[in-house]
């Protein structure tokens, strides 16, 4: 999910458009965005488009409210129901709970199929998530990736939410225990919407970080997004190269050996495959 699009759950008028933007993924929202008298309605609102909604390349997203509160519960009732690929649980701050609240997700959906059963995206919003980052990402084989909530995790806190050394500080926490359990991180939203430069350096800092897409709370940015978060023509030209010469030096019993002047080994080989995956995922050539 390079680019991730929020969409209130409450504002149905936005559904389709969002479905027929670029983004990679639609994330509909129940927690934060959708105001308390509003969550019934909103619910109401997701569950009539998605029933009806025709198959989609898209990955639909669906950030429903934190475990242990009434909203959940709610959320959980018409969740079932659903087509959902990925369900964000915002909040996230203790393994035990994060497998509780998967064991709620797959006990209302008990006849679905194993291969349908959604993933989780975790939340790192809370100063305890980012203390306890790695164990929430190896919580639980549903986990599919980890998420940074800048506004939760920084405002209380006071910290400036443009402070370079402190995002750098939380994006390599998130990015370093998602690795650990072999998972993906993305990076969180910019509220900013009018400063198109200031996402797009985020974007190009959270790629250097290792992040794999950004959220996105206007079509506007979606497109930088996706640009950002897929390899350039010079990435996927040495990926090839990497590629080629490991598979020589398989067959010559070779575990180091040189590229362009560069030496090579196992850690190169593997990143070199994996932008060769994105590559053949998202074609998008880009040059920063």
């Amino acid at each position: 999910m390079r680019s991730k699009l929020f969409v209130p759950a409450s504002r149905p008028e936005l559904f389709e458009k969002a479905f027929a933007s670029e983004a990679d993924a639609v994330a509909f929202d129940l927690e934060d965005a959708v105001a308390q008298d509003q969550k019934s309605q909103a619910r109401a609102n997701l569950a009539a488009f998605l029933q009806c909604r025709p198959a989609t390349a898209k990955t639909i997203v669906v950030r429903v409210n934190a475990f242990g509160t009434e909203a959940f519960d709610a959320d959980m009732a018409v969740l079932g129901s659903l087509h959902v690929d990925v369900v964000n649980l915002p909040m996230a701050e203790d393994a035990g709970a994060v497998g509780e609240a998967i064991a709620r997700i797959a006990g209302c959906r008990p006849h679905a199929a194993p291969d349908r059963s959604p993933k989780i995206l975790l939340n790192i919003e809370t100063p305890r998530g980012l203390r306890k980052a790695a164990e929430l990402a190896a919580a639980h084989p549903w986990v599919m990736g980890l998420q940074v909530g800048y506004a939760d995790l920084l405002e209380p806190c006071g910290i400036a939410r443009r402070d370079g050394a402190a995002l750098a500080h939380v994006r390599l926490t998130v990015r370093l225990a998602a690795a650990e359990a072999g998972i993906a991180a993305y990076d969180g939203a910019f509220a900013a919407v009018s400063d198109r430069d200031g996402y797009r350096a985020e974007c190009i800092a959270a790629r250097h970080h290792g992040f794999s897409g950004k959220s996105c709370i206007h079509p506007s940015q979606i497109a930088t997004a996706n640009e950002i978060f897929a390899p350039d023509a010079d990435e996927i030209a040495w990926a090839r190269k990497v590629v080629a010469a490991a598979s020589d030096a398989e067959a010559r019993g070779i575990g180091a050996y040189l590229v362009d002047g560069h030496m090579i080994d196992k850690p190169f080989v593997e990143r070199a495959r994996a932008v060769m995956r994105l590559a053949d995922r998202n074609p998008l050539e880009r040059t920063l």
